[in-house]
């Protein structure tokens, strides 16, 4: 069986670039449970088929990357991170830590995808919750008792995006916040040294 400890590294690393946005309450539904159940199926099989491609670990972090970038909100997923010390940096600072924790990102969970190695995901079904869709998928690892993990979908921009995965009942937003959040508090709120920080990390 997997130990506990690899059972959450690999529930995060699934998790990478799902973290969430502010959903306004009683919003319109802007797209349908099928278009949403449709985004995540090409994302589940781009990840199956990656993870099970055999390439280095370079070409997998460069093509999880490319994953994240076309199916979360990237930009979102950063601010959100970043919590409320966002209202006091400058644009280019956003900007500077935005293209900095895309890139934490895709090189710390992507490792973790490794992990998932002769795993799949199966897609489940589609239902409307408040403004967004979730969608609940069936994580299948080897060695480990089936898992449900939930994207949550909503169209932003003009196109349709996961914001935020729930795995297990746990918000990979709320991790992520938290551990960007105490790396931040252990450079005394520095954000500049944070983003270099971060080039280098994952």
């Amino acid at each position: 069986m997997v130990s506990d400890m690899k059972r959450r590294s690999v529930l995060a690393g699934i998790g990478a670039a799902t973290l969430s946005t502010v959903v306004p309450a009683g919003a319109a539904v802007a797209l349908s449970t099928s278009q949403a159940r449709e985004l995540v199926d090409r994302l589940v099989e781009e990840i199956n088929v990656v993870i099970n491609s055999g390439e280095s670990e370079a070409r997998m972090l460069t093509r999880f990357e490319g994953i994240f970038e076309r199916y979360a909100n990237t930009q979102v997923i950063a601010l959100r991170v970043l919590g409320s010390d966002a209202r006091s940096a400058s644009p280019a600072q956003i900007r500077a830590f935005t293209a900095a924790f895309e890139g934490y990102i895709a090189r710390k969970y992507g490792r973790r995808f490794r992990e998932f190695i002769g795993g799949r995901i199966v897609v489940d079904r589609a239902r409307v919750v408040k403004s967004w869709i979730e969608v609940q998928t069936t994580a299948h690892l080897q060695g480990e008792a089936p898992f449900r993990v939930d994207f949550l979908v909503k169209e932003g921009g003009g196109r349709d995006l996961f914001f935020d995965l729930v795995i297990e009942g746990i918000s990979l937003t709320r991790v992520e916040r938290e551990e960007v959040g105490a790396m931040l508090d252990s450079r005394r709120g520095d954000l500049d040294r944070l983003i270099d920080d971060l080039r280098g990390a994952g």
